[in-house]
């Protein structure tokens, strides 16, 4: 089954990295503190900078990391040198809900190319839009998957983010945090550009439009091996 959306690799491992940057199906790689600090980044700009180096030709988004907006800016243009293929990473607000918006239209009046992350709402999409529309691009991150751990259907709110976006091309919608291979079919249907994904994630795409008769079998045979393998008794 073809996609009809980008997918992004969301990780921070190297080698996890280089592995989909082989895939051709990969159009960018997303990464964030967090993702780092469980891959074992224990330095974050010789990391960035040798990803950089390594996957020159396609999207890398990294993410600030200080909870001042004069110091989000700093470091913003310092990752944003780091190569003509980076987004930077801008949280929607600080940790004490502070709006982010205002330091996200003047990066973007400077030319800098952004990914505004961890967005929830259609008021918070609508914001960054205003503040992003007419620049130079930018990743607008949806955190779809979060959505639904908090028991609301994510996908009435991403199709509004999609119609919100559709008379500026330069912008385009991330579906984020997925939890099934699902998530990008739906991401698809309703024109969504983008859908971030981990390596396990992806490796479950070759699973679109499989015969169930055909799963139910593989399943069995899964388990029965797996018995096998452990040479359980009864």
């Amino acid at each position: 089954m073809e996609l009809k959306v980008k997918i992004f690799a969301d990780g921070a491992d190297k080698a996890g990295m280089l592995e989909m940057y082989k895939n051709p199906i990969i159009a960018g790689f997303t990464t964030n503190p967090t993702l780092m600090r469980k891959a074992g980044v224990d330095d974050y700009v010789a990391f960035a900078k040798e990803m950089c180096q390594l996957i020159p030709d396609r999207p890398l988004s990294f993410e600030v990391f200080s909870d001042e907006f004069n110091e989000m800016e700093r470091q913003a243009l310092e990752i944003k040198s780091w190569g003509p293929n980076v987004y930077v990473k801008i949280p929607i607000t600080n940790t004490r809900q502070e709006s982010s918006v205002p330091l996200v239209k003047k990066l973007t009046d400077t030319g800098v190319r952004l990914n505004v992350t961890a967005m929830f709402t259609e008021e918070q999409n609508a914001a960054v839009t205003e503040a992003t529309a007419g620049g130079p691009g930018a990743f607008l991150s949806i955190f779809a998957g979060r959505i639904a751990d908090a028991g609301q259907d994510p996908l009435p709110i991403m199709t509004r983010c999609v119609e919100m976006l559709e008379p500026y091309p330069e912008l385009e919608l991330i579906w984020a945090s997925p939890r099934q291979v699902l998530n990008a079919v739906q991401a698809a249907d309703i024109g969504c550009h983008i859908i971030t994904m981990t390596n396990d994630l992806i490796k479950k795409l070759p699973n679109l439009g499989k015969d169930l008769t055909e799963f139910s079998l593989d399943t069995v045979k899964m388990f029965y091996n797996d018995a096998q393998s452990c040479g359980f008794t009864l």
